[in-house]
């Protein structure tokens, strides 16, 4: 059985964890899958938007500990952090278009931290976000120690880090934690629009905006406004500026191309 699930349609193309039975925890062989399918996303000018889920019950439990615990094919912390996880969070927040993390169960560990490094985080009412490390006396990684602070500040990710405790769904939403926490009936129909809105909307434009947002992280707000000049400038210049433009004079809906 793959380990990931690759599919593409009308812009969207779709990477499913595909190790069910181990709650699509994480080994080498889908860490490195999981890559390639960044990586074609990335090259792909037709995919406009980037749909991360998980198949069966979990979205993704984090590392798979039969690996790290296996005296052969433990390929070590060092290899795992650079090798795996560490590529994997920049490739998504390096991606030149939007990426949806559709959180459909449990999402532990490494797991829910590559999910909080996505743009959106569309999460089924019955999911859990959980910082697993604590309760076998490691810290979270997976760019966990970097985006939870931000995301609800320093206390609240204090002690979601250390004491490990399990968020659902509708809390994690109310915290700033994600984007959505949809009902059971409306989860994969929620997605579904999302996702197709996003492959409408003018790529480029997101783009530059993921760019701004991601080096606002370590800008000061003189380098941020300069930052904004620039990448305004590249955004005035794409044909997606002038359609818009012309819809609205024509008061008619644009046709974005991405371009």
């Amino acid at each position: 059985m793959d380990s990931i699930l690759f599919s593409k349609k009308d812009g969207i193309a779709s990477i499913a964890l595909n190790r069910p039975k181990a709650f699509n925890s994480f080994n080498r062989e889908m860490a490195l899958a999981f890559q390639d399918a960044l990586d074609d996303c990335q090259a792909d000018q037709n995919v406009r938007v980037v749909v991360i889920t998980g198949e069966g019950k979990a979205f993704c439990a984090g590392q798979d500990l039969k690996e790290v615990t296996d005296e052969k094919l433990n390929p070590g912390f060092k290899k795992i952090l650079d090798e795996h996880y560490g590529p994997i969070i920049s490739k998504i927040r390096a991606l030149e278009k939007p990426v949806v993390a559709a959180v459909n169960g449990v999402a532990a560990g490494a797991g829910a931290n590559i999910a909080l490094a996505c743009d959106l985080v569309i999460a089924h009412e019955k999911a859990l976000f959980i910082q697993a490390f604590s309760a076998i006396g490691l810290i979270p990684d997976s760019g966990g120690t970097f985006f939870l602070p931000r995301l609800v500040g320093f206390q609240k990710a204090t002690a979601l880090a250390m004491l490990g405790e399990k968020i659902s769904a509708k809390q994690a939403e109310q915290l700033g934690l994600i984007y959505k926490a949809a009902e059971e009936g409306e989860y994969e129909e929620y997605v579904n629009r999302i996702s197709s809105r996003l492959a409408q909307m003018p790529t480029k434009a997101l783009a530059l905006t993921k760019q701004a947002f991601n080096a606002s992280l370590s800008n000061n707000l003189e380098q941020q406004l300069a930052l904004e000049s620039k990448l305004q400038i590249e955004a005035s210049e794409t044909k997606d500026y002038h359609e818009g433009v012309s819809a609205f004079v024509e008061k008619r809906q644009p046709n974005f191309k991405g371009e």
